[in-house]
């Protein structure tokens, strides 16, 4: 499986995300009506659009980025680093303007390098893009896919590689570090928890601790599906831009 995709030509991400305020009341009158309109479509007929505020960390239009962590792997004859860092802070346009640089001066040395996330290619990449785009900064060539073809998209998404081609299949990350003897993620808070964290406890280094594992978990699947051994503790750097 993925034979012909070089571990060390990708870019293992992963980002987390929280509502634009920290909670509904502090929204503008404007996106208060928006999201009216927007939350109509999931939450229960008791709930109103304040007491479902908290999803609105999931829709680039209503939430923010405040970490996106970055791994790859560093091979060096028989040995095998993965490198991680970090872009982080209550700056998104600073942060996501650091990582479009370090993404756009990376894409140009090498030519093959491809991005994986686990539900990368419904949110991570996306997310992203959209993000930049409300911050007036210009997209990298490699999340810039707009008019390319199929073959040329330079994604890759851990979760639909697990589908085979069924669309009706959603697994957790999660799930599959456990299927695989990963070690978890969430051994510490999940994604529910990140805009507690970030509003209530101002805590955005355990964010980041928590996001940077997500990326060693995606890099360690991916391992897995190409059949090779997992990337030991001893071999993980991080270095953090906050």
């Amino acid at each position: 499986m993925l034979n012909q995709v070089k571990t060390e030509n990708i870019l293992f991400l992963d980002i987390e995300t929280v509502p634009q305020h920290e909670n509904f009341d502090l929204v503008d009158e404007k996106f208060k009506e928006f999201w009216e309109k927007k939350s109509s479509y999931f939450r229960e007929d008791e709930q109103t659009a304040a007491d479902v505020y908290q999803r609105a960390g999931i829709y680039a239009e209503f939430g923010k980025i405040i970490c996106i962590s970055v791994g790859i792997v560093v091979a060096k004859s028989s040995m095998r680093t993965f490198r991680l860092k970090s872009f982080f802070g209550d700056n998104e346009e600073a942060l996501l303007k650091e990582f479009a640089l370090m993404l756009q001066n990376y894409s140009r040395t090498n030519k093959n390098l491809q991005l994986c996330a686990h539900n990368g290619k419904e949110f991570d990449f996306p997310y992203i893009a959209r993000r930049m785009l409300v911050h007036g900064i210009q997209l990298p060539d490699i999340l810039d896919v707009a008019g390319k073809k199929p073959w040329e998209v330079q994604f890759l998404d851990t979760m639909e590689l697990w589908k085979f081609g069924d669309y009706k299949h959603y697994t957790s990350l999660n799930l599959l570090t456990h299927i695989f003897n990963i070690p978890t993620p969430k051994d510490d808070i999940d994604g529910s928890m990140v805009a507690e964290v970030y509003y209530k406890e101002k805590n955005i280094e355990r964010i980041v601790k928590y996001c940077e594992k997500d990326v060693l978990a995606v890099a360690q699947l991916f391992s897995k599906y190409k059949g090779e051994d997992l990337i030991s503790d001893e071999d993980v750097e991080s270095t953090t831009i906050g």
